[in-house]
């Protein structure tokens, strides 16, 4: 089950006065706990968080600053599909001078034939890294019904900084409280995240609360009491979102400020001034930043001289491209050495990209650094630079007027196009000799999957023989052509099989190579489709490849956006030549649906002459950023898209 990961201060820091414990309930259920069998707001829901607390305070033990973390839970289960959440592991971190301790942790079982108790020796300690340890243990006698009641107390000797408390998991919570108490020495920025208002939400000041043995004048302290309720389960639909932390309702700090008892401060919220020169200078990025003579002389003349700007730039955009193999290490902090990637001919995210950009600036093209986060991250905080909501480069250049955003990680991208994994809405354009500003990442628009179908029915060999060309554009290109490197081509052919039912047999294929490039693939498949039928009556789906099979849709609720990326196009369309001595006796339903003002626009419809039926499937997803107060809309067209594609049918009648 997850780890409720409670708030830690930055010890910079001094004794204060006693905070008030958990409540002295452990072991103790209300009526309700015992008997609830399931939650009226989410039925479906296999367990749910009874309560939750967190009280977070400093104390002077032996004397030793240590920032003490209380945690108390109790959830209830609903049925054996939740005994997952039986087992907990709480994270402990040290290093070669002091560790984190786990203290008072009682655990146990309230079923309704008695209490069983978690034991010292069933709690397991497992070295996970160097600087992490973990404790877990497993609640005995699960079964249908029980609470798990859990407490535990953590001191801790380090310094970090008071990140936060999560309000969502993955199942729904009647219950969380944090608490804590911050001396005025410390200045946090806070900010609430999620679609929920806090139940209750309490600052109050507490006079003299803060001592530090002599220093005459005691501080202040500010006391805070955040609670929501009824929250529902942050349910993940991760083929369309972004990272889960944009979303998932929590409270989140950072240390700004620390006002020492000495008349100074120090400010920990820094301005992009501050991160600009900072950048400048650091030897892992802007020094790296700076090799434009290395690669001069390591590379051909040619490369960084021939052609126009944009020719120089698609050149050296696709020398990286092809020279280098990236590591799949993200991260922008941490060793960067582009001299020893070129020689390696490898290297991580900002190893490769700061190569791209020494190389443009050496060709006379202005390249600059940019970071983002990737999609699977939280969008990075515009109010004030916060470095680790970073953990991705990339190149940005201007030609003519226009930006390009360049990635030299991934083979497949065209230039100009970024990975899927870096379409993240914005990033920060760290321009050394100027100043660094915010960038909108715009993706490709011209991405669409098209598919051209002709289909004639031999009735005496009781079997359909057409062909279906494929045309994918953008983004649906490249992964269509890393999908193809990575099979022969018997594998491929076996997996567009695999994709359509038992009767559907690939004859032939044509790659088309003449027309294909970087943003485009053109294929061409012969096929035959068995056991069509050759009585009376013929009944046949027009959709030979489908789409979507099901609705990816399902959520009865969703409080965060639909994100895909990038706007995508669908078109499906097939010819089908009617048999001598047959007629059309039924087609299906034309519709046309649309989402708000043509965000999403399905059209299905068809035309039948003499001895042919055409029918044409159009699904256009023009935004590739749903909000969440669409999400019924959006969740209504694909029923549709659905529907016609798995339910339609062309009716042949024998005259």
């Amino acid at each position: 089950m997850r780890l409720k990961q409670l708030l830690l201060f930055a010890v910079l820091l001094s004794p204060i006065v006693s905070f008030s414990q958990l409540p002295d309930n452990f072991g103790q259920l209300t009526p309700f706990e015992q008997t609830i069998e399931s939650y009226a707001n989410d039925t479906t829901a296999n367990a749910v968080v009874l309560y939750e607390r967190g009280d977070n305070y400093f104390k002077v033990v032996n004397r030793k600053i240590r920032l003490i973390k209380e945690y108390h839970g109790k959830i209830k289960i609903f049925n054996e599909k939740a005994f997952d959440w039986g087992t907990v592991e709480i994270l402990l971190y040290h290093n070669t001078n002091a560790s984190e301790k786990l203290a008072k942790l009682s655990a146990m079982t309230h079923n309704k034939d008695g209490q069983f108790r978690v034991l010292p020796t069933e709690v397991f300690t497992t070295t996970l890294s160097e600087h992490w340890d973990q404790k877990k243990f497993t609640f005995p006698k699960l079964e249908p019904g029980s609470v798990l009641e859990y407490t535990y107390t953590i001191e801790t000797p380090f310094d970090f900084n008071f990140t936060g408390w999560g309000f969502q998991t993955s199942i729904p919570v009647l219950y969380s409280e944090f608490n804590a108490k911050i001396p005025g020495n410390w200045v946090y920025n806070r900010s609430l995240t999620g679609p929920f208002e806090l139940d209750v939400n309490e600052a109050k000041v507490k006079k003299n609360c803060f001592h530090v043995e002599g220093i005459p004048k005691d501080a202040d302290c500010e006391v805070l009491k955040y609670v929501m309720k009824d929250i529902p389960a942050f349910k993940v639909d991760e083929d369309y979102m972004l990272g889960a932390s944009n979303y998932r309702a929590s409270i989140d700090f950072e240390l700004s400020e620390y006002k020492s008892f000495k008349g100074t401060s120090q400010k920990f919220t820094k301005s992009w001034k501050d991160v600009d020169r900072e950048f400048r200078g650091d030897k892992d990025i802007g020094r790296q930043l700076t090799k434009k003579g290395f690669f001069e002389k390591n590379v051909p003349e040619q490369l960084l001289v021939e052609g126009d700007e944009l020719t120089r730039a698609k050149n050296i955009f696709k020398f990286v491209q092809t020279y280098f193999t990236w590591n799949e290490e993200m991260g922008i902090y941490g060793k960067a050495r582009v001299k020893e990637a070129f020689a390696k001919k490898s290297g991580n995210v900002t190893e490769i990209n700061s190569s791209l950009i020494n190389l443009l600036n050496a060709a006379g093209i202005k390249a600059n650094l940019m970071l983002l986060s990737t999609r699977r991250r939280g969008l990075p905080k515009k109010v004030h630079p916060v470095m680790s909501d970073f953990n991705y480069s990339i190149a940005k250049i201007e030609i003519a007027g226009k930006a390009y955003l360049l990635d030299a990680t991934d083979k497949y991208v065209a230039f100009g196009m970024l990975p899927f994994r870096a379409l993240n809405h914005y990033g920060r354009v760290m321009d050394f000799k100027n100043e660094s500003y915010w960038q909108n990442i715009l993706p490709a628009l011209n991405n669409r999957l098209q598919i051209r179908t002709h289909l004639k029915l031999d009735l005496e060999k009781n079997k359909g023989i057409g062909i279906f060309d494929r045309i994918n554009l953008g983004y649906n290109a490249v992964n269509t052509r890393e999908i193809i490197d990575q099979y022969s081509e018997d594998e491929y052919l076996d997996i567009i099989e695999d994709a359509n039912d038992g009767d559907f047999v690939v004859t032939s294929y044509d790659l088309r190579k003449d027309s294909n490039h970087e943003t485009k693939v053109s294929e061409r498949f012969g096929f035959e489709l068995e056991n069509i039928g050759n009585g009376e009556t013929i009944y046949l789906n027009p959709f030979l490849v489908r789409f979507f099979e099901q609705n990816p849709f399902l959520l009865d609720e969703r409080h965060y956006p639909v994100d895909f990326g990038y706007p995508r196009k669908y078109r499906y369309s097939i010819n089908i030549t009617i048999p001598e001595g047959y007629e059309v006796q039924e087609l299906p339903e034309v519709q046309s649906v649309q989402l708000g003002d043509k965000m999403v626009v399905f059209k299905f419809y068809h035309k039948e002459s003499s001895n042919q039926v055409a029918l044409t499937f159009d699904l256009d997803l023009n935004s590739s950023h749903i909000k969440a107060e669409d999400y019924q809309g959006l969740k209504d067209v694909f029923k549709h898209v659905t529907d016609v594609q798995n339910n339609s049918l062309v009716v042949l009648k024998k005259l």
